[in-house]
């Protein structure tokens, strides 16, 4: 019997959130590409991104990392020379790795260098700046405009069809060998380009108003204001959630997907099929447009679709982006080196009924290290348990709790409730065990020492005096102990008080 295939399919999307998908209850949604994978699959109700902006998203997908450990921190900022991506790992260990597609973990701006980092294969390479390079200056300009929706374009001229069609020729080219194939979309982000019918799509359609668009945050953070602006005292009932292109380019993005599976399905049968997106979208929920330091649902949980195990199987336990990684390297056979900060989700796919997280963390620093605006630098770390979610806002007087299993829109924050208290701790302790054993760089005293931990220690110039030394053994050497010159024995150690 021929030793089966070690092949991946990798696909996402940029700013799809969870209720954009037919499969996830909003059956106003035309996804049926994405539907019929769940349908084949196993669909995720409860998977989070590790930060939802672009940029950090990505470099926890593609690293096994969470931003503050892997240097992306925000968009425009690069992963740290010496982290090593999924793609390295996999073409170390004989897979052809292809990535197709918005890479955003650069450095560059938003359409990225153009430059094919080590571990790809750099005939597919195929990140936004190559595709401007293919336009004109007029048809970039084009590009880069909602108003050309009206106009009438081909499905030639977008993005995604150019990186479907490089997904299509790998995989017709080397479906019969081992491989790593990342296809990312930009798409359904703005500007939203698409062609017809799904221009006109939902052209008269409004998105469903859940309870929480009529939340005006009292009891929130205030930063969450200041991003609200005038929403909070607009007329509620009269608004009307009407983002037609951005719906149209969802469901464009959808029929392109489709293309990839059938592609996938014909010429490397046996692959595993992975589909996620980025992060999520407010769409007015709590106030709030687009995303930022905050981890409600709208804008922090996102679809994610494994096809090869089970038909129609749904897990309702929470999974993060930071699981992908492990997920990866356990099915092509590779051992799941320490340095990864989330555990392999495989058990979980082949059997839903196994819990794999005990919690999820999500995080923030700021939006955009080119852009002052957008809330600028805004410190947040949160953790989520499957009914009971934690943020913490370092630079804001105000924390969130809530109870999404009494308050499934996260209307009412509860961090100063008594009856609370037990569970809310338990989240917290979770919380700041992360931040120490992931080596946060923004670790601290301040974390701990909130107004609403009454139990909470006295800060301490020392903060718990733990050394934690980063051990990526499989590319770099052991790190020497400050104290001695000599090996580490013990990547976390009591650091001596200086006297």
């Amino acid at each position: 019997m021929p030793k089966k295939k070690r092949q991946v399919v990798f696909i996402m999307t940029d700013t799809t959130r969870f209720d954009m998908l037919g499969c996830y209850g909003n059956k106003d949604m035309k996804t049926p590409n994405l539907d019929a994978l769940a349908e084949e699959g196993v669909r995720f109700e409860r998977a989070y991104t590790c930060q939802p902006v672009c940029g950090p998203a990505r470099s926890s997908i593609f690293t096994g990392l969470f931003p503050h450990s892997n240097g992306s921190i925000t968009n425009s900022y690069p992963l740290g020379a010496n982290v090593k991506t999924i793609g390295q790992r996999l073409r170390d260990n004989g897979i052809h790795t292809a990535f197709v597609g918005k890479w955003h973990l650069d450095g560059g701006d938003y359409f990225g260098l153009g430059i094919c980092p080590d571990g790809w294969d750099e005939k597919y390479w195929y990140d936004m700046k190559c595709y401007l390079n293919e336009l004109t200056p007029e048809e970039r300009v084009k590009s880069r405009k909602q108003s050309t929706n009206a106009e009438g374009i081909p499905e030639s001229f977008t993005y995604a069809s150019r990186c479907t069609d490089r997904a299509l020729d790998f995989l017709e080219k080397n479906g019969d060998e081992d491989f790593f194939l990342t296809v990312s979309y930009d798409e359904p982000h703005d500007p939203f380009l698409c062609p017809e019918p799904y221009a006109s799509m939902y052209k008269d359609y409004e998105f469903p108003k859940a309870p929480n668009v009529w939340d005006t945050l009292e009891g929130k953070p205030f930063y969450q204001k200041l991003w609200a602006g005038n929403a909070r005292y607009a007329d509620r009932d009269a608004l009307k959630i009407k983002p037609s292109y951005f719906l149209g380019c969802n469901s464009f993005a959808d029929h392109e997907i489709g293309k990839v599976i059938d592609a996938a399905k014909k010429y490397a049968p046996d692959a595993m099929i992975i589909f996620t997106s980025d992060h999520g979208d407010a769409l007015q929920s709590h106030c709030l447009r687009g995303k930022g330091a905050a981890m409600y649902d709208e804008i922090a949980r996102i679809p994610l679709i494994v096809y090869g195990f089970g038909k129609g199987e749904v897990y309702k336990h929470p999974v993060s982006h930071i699981n992908l990684v492990p997920t990866i390297l356990e099915y092509m056979g590779i051992p799941v080196p320490k340095l990864m900060e989330g555990k392999s989700i495989l058990p979980a796919i082949k059997d839903t009924e196994v819990r794999i997280n005990d919690y999820v963390f999500t995080e923030f620093t700021r939006y955009e290290v080119d852009h002052d605006g957008f809330g600028g630098l805004q410190m947040m770390r949160a953790v989520f348990d499957g009914r009971y979610k934690l943020c913490i806002h370092l630079l804001d007087e105000t924390d969130e709790f809530y109870d999404l299993q009494n308050d499934p829109y996260e209307m009412k924050n509860l961090i100063d409730y008594k009856s609370y208290e037990s569970e809310r701790n338990r989240l917290h302790d979770a919380l700041l065990r992360n931040m120490d054993e992931t080596r946060d760089p923004y670790r601290g005293y301040q974390w701990e020492c909130r107004k609403w931990r009454k139990d909470a220690p006295e800060p301490d110039y020392e903060n718990h005096r733990y050394t934690r030394q980063r051990e990526n053994e499989e590319y770099e050497p052991r790190q020497f102990d400050y104290s001695t010159g000599l090996e580490m024995t013990a990547a976390t150690r009591i650091k001596p008080v200086a006297k």
